[in-house]
């Protein structure tokens, strides 16, 4: 009897991860639909800004969530992709968005590889000091650059014609084009987070020490993943600049590391979904708290919220949405 049930019990648990699969296919393709469908339901600027700042969530939280590593900085990379996109596309009236975006990314993963060299040997609260110090540096070069436009920004920047076939003036057109290249960065970093790389990541997150006794360069795995993350934040401050035809210094600023930090945490840091989550959340509470008299008391209302989340449910809207339904469904 019991030799039955020990042959039995991989094919049980086959079973159960091959069904956990399928519920996950089902989910992610009613996402995928409800995205194709979203922009005849609600205006589409909102939802690319959404976009915008999830893909910039879920680009924090590979960082976060599966490498362990508190970045205080990463709104440098979001303004680098931004301004850069911007720069190019306004001054070279000539240049298509996709090359725009594509040398707004690059110049990301550069600066991500640069300051990922000099953090990523420190570890706790000295590398989130590092990276911010990094940041801020970054910061006032963006207000003396000539290229930024100082503190009035760039304004105007075209968002031209898609391979030089497909008009993005209009919103329509312009939020699919935002869609997919957020479905792109997802699918990189869900194919990221269940590779090897990503098993190797998550065992640095949870015993580093252990990870270097088997023989793996941590510090390799972490800059990686670093410059992965700097990679996909400069992708949506790119995307960003060419929705709103801005780049701002609002996005160089250290709020704005904080803000993506309170989106991750309120989604759930460490789920695929949670940063979406958290980043639909949040801008759509300062969408709305905008529009209200309450208008001038949007960060104080944002804080009270992240609080009572912390205190009641550390794994965020996300965790605890899974936890629940493990517990009750499995």
């Amino acid at each position: 009897m019991s030799d039955s049930t020990t042959l039995s019990a991989p094919r049980v648990v086959a079973k159960r991860k091959r069904r956990a699969g399928q519920r996950r296919a089902l989910l992610y393709a009613a996402l995928l639909a409800l995205g194709l469908v979203a922009p005849f339901l609600a205006y589409p600027v909102f939802l690319m800004k959404i976009l915008c700042f999830a893909l910039f969530a879920c680009a924090f939280n590979l960082l976060l969530g599966y490498a362990g590593l508190l970045s205080f900085g990463h709104a440098a990379f979001l303004a680098t992709g931004g301004y850069v996109t911007g720069y190019l596309l306004a001054s070279y009236p000539g240049l298509t968005p996709e090359l725009g975006i594509l040398a707004g990314t690059l110049c990301a993963t550069l600066l991500g590889a640069l300051f990922g060299v000099l953090s990523i040997r420190r570890q706790g609260i000295y590398f989130a000091m590092v990276t911010l110090a990094l940041a801020q540096l970054m910061f006032f070069f963006f207000i003396q650059a000539p290229f930024t436009g100082g503190e009035d920004g760039l304004h105007g920047v075209p968002r031209g014609e898609l391979f030089g076939i497909i008009s993005l003036r209009n919103h329509l057109s312009m939020y699919y084009v935002v869609f997919a290249i957020f479905v792109l960065g997802f699918a990189l970093i869900q194919r990221t987070v269940h590779s090897p790389f990503g098993q190797v990541l998550k065992a640095i997150r949870e015993n580093e020490p252990r990870a270097i006794s088997l023989g793996y360069n941590v510090d390799a795995y972490k800059l990686v993943a670093f410059v992965l993350s700097a990679a996909l934040a400069g992708l949506a401050g790119s995307t960003k600049t060419i929705v709103f035809q801005l780049a701002s210094l609002t996005d160089a600023h250290w709020h704005m590391s904080g803000e993506v930090i309170l989106m991750t945490l309120l989604g759930g840091v460490g789920t695929l979904l949670g940063p979406i989550a958290g980043a639909g959340l949040v801008v759509s509470l300062q969408h709305l708290l905008a529009q209200s008299p309450m208008g001038n008391w949007v960060s104080v209302i944002l804080g009270a919220i992240f609080v009572v989340c912390v205190l009641s449910f550390r794994s965020g809207i996300v965790g605890e949405l899974t936890a629940l339904y493990r517990k009750n469904f499995k």
